[in-house]
């Protein structure tokens, strides 16, 4: 269980403190929730109710969230929006870490990859520094800037609608040709996709359903596919279906997976990789 501090009184009475990351912590769980009861965060967070009220309110008087009776939902009502992407950043960032890292060791030197937009795959940028001459496409606009000059030998940033609060782009996996005639055909080794959930039933998928299409280009493209999620996207089902289970090579996560998703990743041919 992770503590939430603030200010107040945990439930031994002793006076506590609400500090910066946690206050992010927090309201980045609400956002990926989309709506959650006191209960359940008190109880996932391992404090008190009436310090999950004060979290709450203070989070919403300052615009992270919208209070309801009893619990809180994301600002628009609906589940998986944002609070921007340095909120979600923080949110399970030590899972991340861990994902990213595993991830990169599928990445073999001098290859091509394509990694989509999201605050998983910039942990795997980040630890692509000890890679070389590796060819990288992407729709992140996050993701240039952390990656080390000296693991590619060519950047390249899909085109089309740019999305700031994801720092993202959303179009067609392809990039025109010089001339402008025509689009140039690209493939890669290996795909890397942070998904936003996924489950036994339905497979892999996000909240929106261009970038699920996008997504889905990406994985048609590639030679081997990564699916990276952390375990808070186990069983769950967003509006826009990916792909089936099957459609990846690897499944790339922080723990293992519970039974039922378990058994199908397998059952479908997937490698589950969780760190040792």
């Amino acid at each position: 269980m992770v503590a939430i501090t603030t200010t107040g009184s945990d439930r031994a009475g002793t006076p506590r403190r609400f500090p910066a990351g946690r206050k992010a912590e927090l309201a980045a769980y609400v956002s990926e929730a989309g709506q959650v009861t006191v209960a359940e965060i008190a109880e996932r967070f391992d404090v008190s109710t009436d310090t999950i009220r004060r979290d709450l309110d203070r989070l919403a008087e300052d615009g992270l969230l919208v209070r309801t009776h009893g619990g809180a939902m994301s600002k628009t009502a609906l589940p998986q929006i944002n609070t921007g992407f340095d909120t979600r950043l923080g949110y399970q960032s030590e899972a991340k870490e861990k994902i990213g890292a595993l991830a990169a060791t599928l990445v073999d030197d001098n290859s091509v990859v394509m990694i989509n937009a999201g605050t998983t795959t910039v942990a795997l940028a980040r630890e692509l520094k000890d890679h070389r001459g590796l060819t990288i496409a992407t729709n992140s606009l996050r993701l240039p800037p952390e990656l080390s000059t000296d693991c590619f030998r060519g950047l390249y940033v899909f085109g089309g609608a740019v999305h700031i609060a994801d720092q993202k782009t959303i179009g067609p996996v392809s990039f025109h040709s010089s001339t402008g005639n025509h689009d140039l055909d690209v493939q890669c080794d290996l795909a890397l996709l942070g998904v936003g959930a996924v489950s036994a039933e339905t497979g892999y998928s996000t909240s929106n359903l261009e970038e699920a299409t996008m997504m889905s280009e990406m994985m048609a493209r590639a030679s081997r596919v990564a699916i990276l999620a952390d375990s808070s996207k186990f069983g769950r089902r967003l509006f826009a279906q990916i792909a089936s289970l099957g459609r990846a090579d690897y499944f790339v996560t922080d723990e293992e997976p519970p039974e039922e998703l378990a058994g199908a990743l397998r059952e479908s041919g997937v490698e589950i990789l969780v760190p040792n």
